[in-house]
């Protein structure tokens, strides 16, 4: 039997707690609360982004991901409006089967009384549908509208207006459509209790409460309020910087994730940044906001629509397997004194080489959906002290969710990423040819590096 590793030294424990969500470390627990989750069988998670551009308010670019972190170019310069400008695309998929999206026509030095609207099949070839004239009167700015689709499914866009006699103090407005083709929406009607100077408010409703995030435009901070009815009176019970993501932040926009977890993206126009930050206790606590990868820098006021789809990586479960790398191709996974490297393998290897390259898949021992991987010894592939390492499975619900693993898909065709399911957001990668587990950072190397091949198992 492999002896379990030593204990971590208090550094080592610092350095895992500052990677996680500080609803984690308030619980006490490490890895706490934060989990992946595999989507259904036979099925992937994807998410879409249509963001305008940090150089060009006139075109969006459409980005994809299955982690809602790793966004991936889809199309540039997917949508130009026929003309005026297109700023703070909101995206939603209709009943219909349409994606819409609807945004802001006009740059922000100039008077903008109209919001447009676009539809697409497939989220790549969009097509102009209108402008339309907010029927507020003396209107100055309509500005960020948002999509909200109530429980009861009628479709809802709130949108930020403000009015020429002061035209930089925004009010949030409803706008509910009242046709299936979203060619008609209902008199503005204003938040209740969120009042002046509040822009970009997105919404979300968990069972009978709304839940608005809205930008204080004097404080520049992201702030909190709840009601019992969409039109409000909202209570605002979090201001200032309650949560810890700083000010000039602006365009909150939320997402559940497949492990429940509620996912913000800010815009932090302050600093050049785009934002992401976690909760997973319904909004009281948040992780420290982390720059997304990719499009942080480029990208500008979006928000994100969840889906799943069919297809997705596919592993069988209870055969064995050998794992190559899919950039060193003559490279595969191998047990060397119980740590987890990337050695050359060949067809003159030695049996002993070829055997602690050869696994075991079975169902993941904390998510049946996820994948464990066991060797020859019947030792568990774990993550400790974010190295790749097998031990012996000693039962505990740690050790369980150490050596989970959610299958996403890889950089080449037929390839892999196994994605911690303790670390969100942490995947199996090589580095001097050793497997850790590292947080993505959205380049291609590190899709590359973290992507693997099953193939035919070598013994």
């Amino acid at each position: 039997m492999t002896a379990r590793p030593p204990a971590p030294s208090r550094r080592t424990l610092l350095r895992a707690m500052a990677a996680l969500p500080a609803s984690a470390v308030l619980m006490g627990g490490l890895p706490g609360a934060a989990f992946a989750a595999a989507p259904p069988s036979g099925s992937a998670t994807r998410y879409t982004i249509v963001p305008f551009l940090n150089s060009n308010d006139g075109t969006v670019n459409v980005y994809q991901s299955d982690d809602a972190l790793d966004f991936r170019l889809l199309k540039s310069s997917a949508y130009t409006p026929p003309s005026n400008r297109i700023r703070d695309a909101s995206i939603f998929k209709h009943t219909n089967g349409y994606y819409y999206i609807t945004y802001t026509t006009h740059t922000w030095q100039d008077a903008s009384t109209t919001i447009g609207f676009a539809r697409s099949s497939d989220r790549v070839n969009w097509t102009f549908l209108y402008d339309y004239t907010v029927p507020i009167a003396n209107l100055s700015r309509a500005w960020a509208p948002e999509w909200f689709v109530d429980s009861d499914g009628s479709v809802n866009v709130i949108v930020s207006c403000s009015v020429t006699s002061d035209e930089w103090i925004f009010t949030p407005y409803l706008l509910k459509a009242t046709n299936s083709g979203l060619t008609a929406w209902s008199s503005p009607v204003a938040l209740s209790g969120i009042g002046a100077n509040h822009i970009d408010t997105f919404l979300v409703k968990i069972g009978s409460t709304y839940h608005a995030f809205t930008k204080n435009e004097t404080t520049k901070y992201i702030e909190y309020a709840t009601a019992s009815s969409l039109t409000g009176p909202y209570t605002i019970s979090r201001t200032g910087d309650w949560a810890g993501w700083g000010s000039y932040r602006e365009g909150p926009a939320l997402v559940q994730l497949d492990n429940g977890a509620w996912r913000l993206f800010f815009d932090g126009y302050g600093d050049g940044n785009y934002y992401y930050s976690d909760s997973y206790d319904t909004f009281a606590t948040w992780s420290a906001p982390a720059a997304l990868p990719v499009v942080s820098g480029t990208a500008r006021h979006f928000t994100v629509i969840k889906e799943t789809v069919t297809g997705g990586p596919s592993l069988a479960k209870n055969v064995t397997r050998s794992f190559r790398s899919a950039n060193y191709t003559t490279r595969y996974w191998q047990t060397q004194s119980s740590l987890l490297n990337l050695p050359v393998v060949t067809s003159t290897s030695t049996t002993a080489e070829k055997t602690a390259s050869t696994f075991t898949v079975v169902a993941g021992l904390a998510d049946s959906g996820g994948y464990s991987f066991r060797d020859s010894s019947g030792n568990y592939l774990r993550h400790w002290d974010f190295r790749a390492r097998f031990d012996a499975n000693d039962g505990t619900s740690t050790f369980a969710k150490d050596a989970t693993f959610i299958a996403r898909t890889g950089s080449t065709s037929g390839s892999i990423r196994f994605e911690s399911y303790n670390y969100p957001g942490y995947y199996l990668r090589h580095y001097n040819y050793q497997l850790r587990v590292e947080r993505s950072n959205g380049t291609d190397l590190f899709r590359t590096d973290s992507s693997f091949l099953p193939v035919t198992a070598w013994v």
